[in-house]
């Protein structure tokens, strides 16, 4: 019999049985493809239980009456969320290519090993991140860059890359969160109400004392090292200068981009340009380099030039000096090597998408909402939500946007400032999201550092300490700004629900 199409649907609103469906499903495929893989899950398995969860969520929505159209609509819109990061991914795995074949990258890591002291090395990387993610506002640019360079220095002085990433990705963050110029920190403003810079002075009170902590602990990891080999023999250092003309001309390409990033271009537009003037420099400043690369000497010097620069963006610069830390710095980077990262990143966003656009996170946050009578469980609240969307919805600006609009109103009710509300969500939000390896800041900093997430979770101290200091504030009252409470419609017994005591 068929259906007449004019018949009104059905729509049943989720069960809670319906949103703990897939987040368990991703819980349990998540942590059975780690468990199974190891840190390879990243290659094809960790993706592979996101698309899978997705799919289950996919099948409940269409159980409660909405339709495949629906959920094919959603799915387009999860991924337009995350094109910018994509185009910022191939940008990066061109630039990493580029910038080792014209000599850049080797030459900020010749320079490093002469000047810098290696008990100081740790602190050192995360005070130049915090100052340059600061001036550029961007956490990846800085990773995608300067962090490089520097977790390769890490391996040619025998330190730890973790260490180093943690280093990298604390002082990128720190950088990010109170940089007028930083995207997130302008967002989490805009979406609470809050003027820009009243929103970056509430948020010192946090970042200030966690940059502290990571600083001092950067220190103590750089002292206190085991197993540390200092010897980097004269044979590697001229074995860089055999290989490139080391020269500071080399790092043009990072000055170039430093200053499109404070001129305010496109993120992937600006690591686009540097990539390609590297390429274009690599022709004249590193001849031996490309005809090492391309292997084709019988091919016209301009044919050969346009050859390597194409195989550099597109599949990584490669190296075969005979010493296996040159070869491990230099052989990297190209679009094709961010494929599993993009792939990781459409699923975990196509699934926070999905489970927030048809009620089922909302279903799952509400009972806390309910549950937060006091400030410190309110506080709470909003962590556990902002670090919960990281894990299960794969993306920062998820985990800015929702906690927001779940609690505001709830803020105003009690006469909480909107600034405590934006500087929560910075910490618990955008701080951790670089954390979770399946986030499309974590899978981003693991793909561009060539270190796991769960291998420099741990030494990324910043971003485990900025949540921890924002609940303290809520604990001890220090810094909470107070508003006049938000005057709501009595109910029909005549009282004031907004006007209830804010407990402790």
């Amino acid at each position: 019999m068929a259906i007449d199409s004019k018949t009104p649907r059905t729509v049943k609103a989720p069960s809670y049985f319906d949103a703990l469906i897939p987040v368990f499903t991703l819980i349990i495929l998540v942590g059975s493809s780690v468990a199974l893989f190891g840190l390879d899950a990243v290659n094809g398995p960790l993706q592979v239980a996101i698309i899978i969860s997705t799919m289950v969520t996919a099948v409940i929505v269409l159980k409660n009456g909405h339709t495949w159209d629906e959920v094919s609509e959603s799915g387009r819109k999860g991924i337009s969320t995350v094109v910018g990061a994509i185009f910022i991914l191939f940008a990066v795995g061109a630039l990493i290519g580029t910038w080792n074949m014209s000599g850049t990258i080797p030459t900020m890591v010749y320079y490093g090993i002469q000047m810098i002291t290696p008990n100081w090395f740790f602190p050192i990387t995360f005070l130049i991140c915090v100052v340059v993610s600061m001036s550029i506002g961007s956490s990846w640019t800085t990773a995608g860059t300067l962090g490089v360079g520097l977790v390769g220095l890490a391996n040619m002085l025998g330190l730890s890359p973790e260490v180093t990433a943690g280093a990298v990705i604390s002082g990128a963050y720190v950088g990010d969160k109170i940089s007028p110029l930083s995207e997130s920190t302008v967002l989490a403003a805009q979406l609470n109400g809050v003027p820009l810079y009243k929103h970056i002075r509430a948020q010192l009170w946090t970042t200030v004392p966690a940059g502290v902590v990571a600083l001092i602990a950067f220190i103590v990891m750089g002292i206190n090292k085991s197993g540390f080999d200092a010897t980097v023999t004269n044979n590697e250092l001229s074995r860089f200068s055999e290989l490139f003309h080391i020269t500071p001309w080399n790092l043009l390409p990072l000055v170039f981009l430093l200053g499109l990033s404070v001129c305010k271009v496109p993120a992937s537009l600006a690591i686009m340009c540097s990539a390609l003037l590297a390429g274009v420099m690599a022709a004249f400043m590193q001849p031996q380099a490309i005809v090492r690369f391309v292997a084709e000497p019988d091919l016209a010097a301009p044919l050969q030039a346009v050859k390597a620069i194409w195989l550099a963006m597109a599949n990584g610069f490669q190296e075969n000096s005979g010493i296996a830390q040159i070869d491990a710095l230099l052989s990297r980077g190209g679009m094709d090597s961010m494929l599993f990262t993009i792939w990781l990143i459409i699923g975990a966003v196509t699934f926070g998408i999905m489970v927030d656009d048809f009620g089922l996170l909302n279903k799952l946050v509400t009972p806390l909402l309910v549950r937060a009578k006091g400030i410190v469980r309110l506080f709470a609240s909003v962590v556990g939500t902002a670090i919960g969307l990281n894990i299960a919805a794969g993306d920062q600006y998820i985990a800015l946007l929702l906690p927001t609009r779940l609690f505001s109103g709830e803020f105003a009710k009690r006469g909480l400032a909107p600034e405590n509300l934006s500087r929560i969500v910075s910490d618990a939000g955008i701080v951790t999201s670089p954390l979770v390896p399946w986030n499309s800041c974590g899978a981003y900093m693991a793909a561009v550092l060539g270190v796991s997430t769960m291998a420099y979770m741990p030494f990324a101290v910043f971003n485990i300490v900025a949540p921890l200091l924002t609940l303290a504030l809520g604990i001890t009252g220090i810094n909470i700004r107070r508003i006049p409470i938000a005057t709501l419609p009595e109910d029909s017994k005549g009282n004031n629900p907004g006007a209830e005591p804010i407990q402790k």
